[in-house]
């Protein structure tokens, strides 16, 4: 009887470590064929100036500034106006004019620093009568449309130079990555009352460019609700 004791031991033993051998090949089986890539959720947290990366430079007065990280890396975004004034980088015709921009800004913080990738930029200038170049009210949107893990920037618009009721140029400008797509058109303004009671308006049509004919259906159609509803 004592000798069959240690043959049994070791009989144990090696049963436990066929066990404990064969245990991690079958969890990193079934790991691999249930565990699929997902795409997380964007994480946008708006800032303001004091939280900006030092070096980042940008024109304006800001009206929207977020952050986020997203497979592209860490981003931020800002949006900025002048308002009318006058600016010694335009000539001017007209005594009174005045001038209007807008920027949109787009970082990669590497290393704490930014990284400018790309700049959204348009303007009125010499404008002797009413001046609009700002962005739409609750317009501007982070999204990820297509679930690729990197956002999808959208910028809406207006701007013009004019002395009476007349629709804007409108722009929408959305980028991915470095991507950019563009919707432009006008807005629609009513300008009067037909014989049978019915708001008359002018204004009001579009055109995507070749970036968002080409590019996923859901673009075209976010960017067209949008456009839609900010169109009056």
């Amino acid at each position: 009887m004592k000798k069959l004791i240690p043959i049994l031991l070791l009989f144990n033993a090696f049963l436990v470590s066929c066990k404990q051998e064969a245990n991690p090949l079958k969890i990193d089986s079934k790991s691999e064929t249930s565990i699929e890539p997902r795409v997380q959720p964007l994480e946008v947290e708006p800032i303001d100036s004091t939280q900006f990366p030092k070096l980042l430079k940008y024109e304006g007065f800001v009206k929207n500034a977020v952050r986020w990280k997203d497979k592209w890396g860490d981003n931020i975004v800002i949006t900025t106006e002048t308002g009318n004034y006058r600016s010694e980088k335009f000539q001017h015709e007209f005594d009174e004019s005045g001038d209007a921009e807008l920027f949109g800004y787009h970082f990669l913080v590497k290393n704490g620093q930014p990284v400018q990738t790309w700049k959204v930029y348009d303007y009125i200038q010499d404008c002797p009568v009413d001046i609009v170049a700002s962005f739409v009210k609750n317009s501007f949107e982070i999204t990820d449309l297509d679930t690729n893990g990197i956002a999808e920037i959208w910028l809406m618009y207006k701007t013009i130079c004019h002395g009476d009721v007349s629709p804007c140029d409108m722009k929408i400008i959305m980028y991915e990555g470095k991507q950019k797509f563009a919707m432009r058109g006008e807005s629609k303004v009513q300008i009067g009352i037909g014989d049978n009671g019915e708001k008359l308006f002018e204004g009001g049509n579009y055109k995507f460019d070749a970036a968002f004919e080409k590019g996923p259906k859901a673009f075209k159609d976010f960017a067209l609700n949008l456009w839609n509803k900010n169109i009056i």
